[in-house]
């Protein structure tokens, strides 16, 4: 038989599938409350990130629902007529919400980053990006054709000396996540500004998993950190606390001038749908006049670490807000307790390399406000059970 062009997709499941790496698609049925669907069984959804529960909160579903009167979609990219007066209010929102001078919107937060970076730098320019930055911001440096450095997770020294070798470059950028959502860990935002500034270096930092989440008011690490929002680029998303969907990026008026001008994965693609702009335009309201939904999800997180760690699970001392990696090493025996712990109710996600490093697959657990304490109770019962159950063995 002569080989077709594409047999090699089925060799390659199969090693995937020799790897316990194969990702295959479900259906999941979100509920309100914390919870989901997934083969008839009802699950706390502890694999999310509607960190403030407002994916379903109500006064977000009316202004979505109260949008569908002027459409569904945009019709049109931004550039040429897509982008509609609830785009505009919503841009004006966000730089309100983060204090720059600007923003603008992109389809996902992976189109942001990834157009971000390819915008702004090029051959004659170097990115140094943290070594656990989300795909899209290493995706985007590689796009860019700027020299690629990569330094070792929040290793602010060997940043700091790669950054002295940097002078014949055109430009710099230091890329990084400011809340790494494999690891639950934080950047040094203020050393990294502070590198930025002494070597004329741009600092580009992704807020996906901070916006709503940390800050005085619910802007982010960036926020917490003081920084001068205008000296920075910061990329977030509002399908994380925001509860709806798209990604955008504010900064200076120039820089957002430029980026209308220059980002292609905004340039060519059609605008966020109408009803997804009034809902986080609602959600960013919400997460101002309800900071008592922020407190407890931190408060929350901080007990469900130490109550895992007084149950013998392997959470990293510097883990902070609701994502909780719970480290198991082995891609096999993480499906496994993922399995058990689905079968005790909840759903965790087990993720696996190439998500992360070899060895060092882990039980990603998100904490929602969604969840209440009833959901807490379940989720800590449960992993409670699997223990004693792996103790038995």
């Amino acid at each position: 038989m002569i080989p077709g062009p594409y047999d090699w997709i089925d060799e390659e499941l199969t090693r995937l599938d020799q790897k316990t790496l194969r990702r295959r698609a479900r259906e999941v049925v979100p509920i309100s409350g914390g919870q989901c669907e997934i083969d008839g069984k009802r699950l706390w959804n502890f694999s999310g990130n509607d960190y403030l529960g407002l994916a379903s909160h109500p006064t977000v579903i009316a202004a979505a629902r109260s949008a569908l009167e002027s459409g569904v979609g945009a019709r049109a990219s931004a550039l040429v007529s897509g982008r509609t007066n609830w785009h505009a209010a919503l841009e004006r929102k966000l730089a309100a919400f983060k204090k720059t001078e600007a923003a603008i919107l992109f389809p996902t937060g992976f189109a942001a980053n990834f157009g971000t970076i390819a915008s702004c730098v090029g051959s004659a320019d170097v990115v140094f990006c943290d070594r656990l930055n989300h795909a899209s911001l290493i995706d985007g440096a590689r796009h860019s054709k700027a020299k690629l450095r990569i330094y070792p997770h929040r290793d602010f020294d060997f940043l700091h000396d790669e950054l002295k070798k940097s002078a014949s470059y055109r430009r710099k950028m230091i890329v990084t996540d400011s809340y790494f959502s494999m690891d639950g860990d934080v950047a040094p935002l203020k050393e990294l500004g502070e590198l930025a500034e002494s070597f004329n270096a741009m600092l580009l930092v992704d807020e996906a998993h901070a916006t709503g989440v940390f800050g005085p008011t619910g802007g982010g690490l960036l926020e917490e950190a003081q920084h001068n929002p205008d000296r920075v680029i910061c990329v977030g998303t509002l399908s994380k606390a925001l509860g709806s969907q798209g990604g955008f990026v504010v900064g200076s008026k120039s820089l957002c001038d430029w980026l209308w001008n220059s980002a292609r994965t905004g340039m060519f693609s059609t605008g966020l749908s109408i009803p997804n702009c009034a809902g986080a335009f609602a959600a960013i309201d919400v997460i101002v006049s309800e900071p008592e939904r922020r407190e407890w999800l931190l408060r929350t997180s901080t007990h469900v670490r130490e109550q895992l760690r007084n149950m013998n699970w392997d959470v990293p001392k510097d883990v902070v807000g609701p994502i909780i990696p719970v480290m198991i090493g082995s891609a096999d025996q993480t499906l496994k307790l993922s399995r058990s712990l689905q079968d005790e109710g909840i759903l965790v996600a087990g993720i696996r390399p190439p998500t992360v490093p070899r060895q060092s697959a882990r039980l990603r657990i998100s904490i929602s406000f969604d969840h209440g304490e009833e959901g807490i109770e379940a989720l800590l019962a449960a992993f409670q059970r699997v223990r004693e159950t792996q103790k038995a063995i």
